[in-house]
């Protein structure tokens, strides 16, 4: 806990990844209905056979958007399929993910003390950014429900680019050019070796949230060199950030 601590201390700006670090978008793998209909529209395109392993069987819409999207700038498979609109059908699946979240919304459940950490935050004047892979709206909306909004300066979620999502940079300099803050005066908190990439290649500092020991050491084992379990400690005691850790 000392090290994140330390992070955030000297830190000008907080980039929170969402799902995850926020809230828990899609709880008890509630994901996988989405997923599947997903599926079920790269069939009717008859693109089935550019699906494998977990993307075929998983329960992450993000691997079959990202799927279909990759096949989708390799030569060889449009020639093989040069009657699908590509762009139609990357489009398809983009906004069917986007609906998909907006509805998880209702039931997502809200990471335990991330409204008070991220509160302790905001009251020390810190800058604070969304930076996701899940669409801007759905966390808005989210934000929104929680009183929250009003705790972040800015949002930023996918694009209309799936190549852009993490673990590519993107998010996060874009977070960080509208924060106008420096990569060095940045940390990001994230729950996936992605965010963890992300946040290396653009330069700034990373804190990991596991909210199990898997996760977490599937960080740990991805590089991260600084991983909770929760937000508890940050924030308890009259202290707050400035409190002594367990």
């Amino acid at each position: 806990m000392a090290a994140a601590q330390a992070l955030l201390e000297w830190a000008s700006g907080v980039l929170f990844d969402f799902d995850g670090p926020v809230c828990r978008l899609f709880p008890r793998d509630s994901s996988r209905p989405l997923a599947d209909e997903l599926r079920r529209l790269v069939t009717a395109f008859g693109l089935d056979d550019v699906l494998t392993g977990d993307e075929r069987t998983g329960k992450d819409p993000h691997l079959v958007l990202r799927a279909v999207h990759r096949a989708a700038a390799r030569s060889a498979v449009r020639r093989r399929f040069a009657d699908v609109d590509f762009a139609r059908l990357v489009g398809v699946l983009e906004a069917t993910v986007t609906e998909g979240e907006l509805a998880a919304v209702r039931v997502a459940w809200p990471t335990p003390d991330a409204d008070a950490f991220i509160g302790s935050l905001a009251d020390r004047g810190l800058s604070l950014a969304v930076v996701t892979n899940n669409s801007p709206r759905a966390v808005e909306r989210y934000l929104g429900e929680r009183g929250l909004e009003g705790r972040f300066k800015a949002i930023h979620g996918r694009t209309a680019d799936p190549g852009l999502m993490k673990p590519h940079p993107d998010v996060v300099r874009r977070a960080l050019a509208g924060l106008g803050l420096p990569p060095q005066d940045a940390v990001m908190i994230g729950d996936t070796p992605t965010d963890l990439e992300a946040a290396l290649e653009a330069g700034v500092g990373f804190i990991g949230y596991g909210r199990n020991e898997a996760k977490r050491k599937l960080l740990r084992d991805a590089g991260a060199k600084v991983v909770l379990g929760a937000y508890a400690p940050l924030t308890e005691g009259t202290g707050g950030l400035n409190a002594s850790f367990r």
